[in-house]
């Protein structure tokens, strides 16, 4: 790209990193075995984003953070994932997140649905009826099959939407989609996760499709989908050893 290392003196000298590379490079510094490879999720035949990391106690210390400030201590809910197409497939970093949070809530309902409604129906109401915190984490087409056999009237549950039809339905706008949920759930808003398989950090919105980033320092107004001129600044073990250059990486939006 043109740049002389040494003449690199502010964070603004370093030139961006294209999130292409993810697809076609093996993104990484130094020498080392990953402890995990996390692919995005795409159709059949499109190429995937693979993200290296060597240590997934990184990964789980920033979503767990996360997820602290903006929902409360992880042990104060029940968590719910109803996640098919991710946990129908490996090296997933959604399922690893939401199988972490479902052991650090510790608990008993806490767990992930493929396709079966009808029990998820039923611990929803239990859980309902205890007046029990409750998070229900789902890709968007499992959420609305859910919603299409199951009306409800949730009052102590959280609906979040981490996008995404997966080709299992066809597309609509996040406003039909939340129409649909609300309605259909007995829900005031519909809540939402935006994470990147090429970044450790999630984003949060708690309604109108609004997010924050929750690690962020200094985040400001909630804003729509988190831009990809997002910093990574994780000046951490993974990345960054005494001697070593330390690599910043930028996502211009596209």
């Amino acid at each position: 790209m043109g740049i002389d290392p040494s003449a690199v003196n502010k964070v603004y000298d370093i030139p961006f990193l294209p999130v292409a590379f993810f697809k076609t490079q093996s993104v990484r510094t130094g020498s080392w075995t990953p402890a995990a490879t996390f692919e995005s999720s795409g159709t059949t035949g499109m190429v995937t984003s693979r993200h290296e990391v060597k240590d997934l106690d990184l990964y789980k210390m920033s979503f767990t953070a996360a997820f602290q400030r903006a929902y409360g201590p992880v042990h104060e809910w029940c968590i719910i994932g109803l996640l098919p197409a991710y946990l129908e497939r490996s090296n997933s970093s959604l399922v690893v997140m939401v199988d972490e949070l479902i052991k650090a809530s510790g608990h008993p309902d806490s767990g992930t649905y493929l396709y079966d409604h009808e029990a998820l129906y039923a611990v929803l109401q239990r859980l309902e009826q205890k007046g029990q915190k409750t998070l229900l984490i789902g890709v968007t087409f499992a959420l609305l099959d859910f919603a299409e056999k199951y009306a409800m009237r949730l009052k102590h549950t959280v609906i979040m939407e981490t996008g995404g039809m997966k080709g299992r339905r066809k597309e609509i706008t996040r406003a039909e989609l939340h129409a649909t949920l609300t309605s259909r759930l007995g829900v005031s808003a519909i809540h939402a996760e935006y994470g990147m398989t090429e970044l450790l950090s999630q984003a949060y919105s708690s309604g109108n499709g609004l997010f924050r980033c929750p690690l962020d320092e200094g985040a400001g107004p909630e804003r729509r989908r988190p831009a990809r001129r997002q910093r990574e600044r994780r000046r951490d073990r993974q990345y960054h050893r005494p001697g070593q250059h330390l690599v910043l990486l930028f996502y211009r939006n596209r």
